[in-house]
């Protein structure tokens, strides 16, 4: 692995926080909701506040931006991403699916305060799987101390993906339409609760394209750095420049894009998709495709 000058102090203090989410996921948590439908537990502030406190003795001239509250020197030219507990409701429900996220962006100097900075450093903390991945601007993407790439599907109809529905906008979320169509599409539609651990997979080859509407920095600064480092692609979902306010997400391998933003495109103006290929018209296809 190529030295890192962030990631490395980032993965100790991912690790530390994943420990604690451990402990408390053992023992279960009281859950509370900030929303209507949208949860956070004691897990998650605890986890925020011992990130804080690692990354400002660490970094203490850089600023922090958590999901539970943290604004910390936010003028600063680096900034961290954090999301303390990434799948809090599955965490609270018992399900085996959440992570610790740290991303941290560089802000050049006179940047305005709504344009992106550059991703420079990266990890996601699977703590019950013990898995780390780890990225940093130009030397890779990692898992394990072992280097990971994407995967090599080349056709939606042998790619298996992911989404999400974001809890407090379900009620609106068109996703639904997005999820049917790619569902009858693809290989299969996976939607595990985790946007930054789908990211995570769309790096290491476990899935092949990830979606999904209004998510927030904490979600994908990590997972899009991540992504490109492992010779994938992050947009939006018409191939344009991706952005961390996130309303819309697509991540894929590079040999599925063109086909997803087709749909996306079709969908979006409303025409008619193209009849769902028989399996002896896909088993052509591939055929010629090979």
């Amino acid at each position: 692995m190529k030295r890192f000058e962030f990631a490395h102090v980032a993965e100790g203090i991912a690790r530390q926080a994943g420990a604690l989410l451990r402990g408390f996921y053992e023992k279960g948590v009281a859950t509370e909701y900030k929303g209507d439908v949208d949860l956070v537990t004691e897990a998650d502030r605890a986890s925020e506040q011992m990130i804080r406190e690692r990354l400002t003795a660490a970094f203490p001239a850089h600023g922090i931006y958590g999901e539970e509250g943290t604004r910390d020197q936010m003028e600063s030219e680096f900034r961290w991403y954090v999301d303390p507990l990434d799948g809090t409701t599955n965490f609270a429900h018992g399900f085996p699916a959440f992570c610790v996220v740290l991303g941290l962006e560089r802000r050049a100097a006179g940047l305005a305060e709504d344009a992106d900075g550059e991703m420079v450093s990266g990890v996601i903390y699977d703590p019950l799987r013990d898995e780390m991945f780890s990225a940093e601007r130009g030397k890779g993407a990692w898992l394990n101390g072992r280097a990971i790439h994407v995967s090599k599907a080349k056709q939606l109809a042998e790619a298996l993906t992911a989404t999400g529905f974001p809890s407090h906008k379900r009620h609106v979320s068109p996703n639904i339409h997005f999820y049917q169509e790619i569902t009858l599409r693809s290989h299969g539609v996976r939607r595990a609760g985790s946007a930054a651990l789908d990211m995570a997979y769309v790096a290491c080859g476990r899935l092949d394209g990830f979606w999904e509407f209004h998510l927030n920095p904490w979600d994908t600064s990590a997972g899009y750095l991540l992504v490109e480092e492992a010779g994938g692609t992050v947009t939006r979902f018409d191939g344009s420049k991706f952005r961390l306010d996130s309303s819309e997400v697509l991540a894929t391998n590079g040999l599925v894009k063109a086909e997803m933003e087709h749909l996306f495109g079709e969908m979006f103006a409303g025409r008619g998709l193209g009849e769902i290929p028989t399996p002896a018209e896909f088993a052509a296809r591939r055929k010629a495709a090979k």
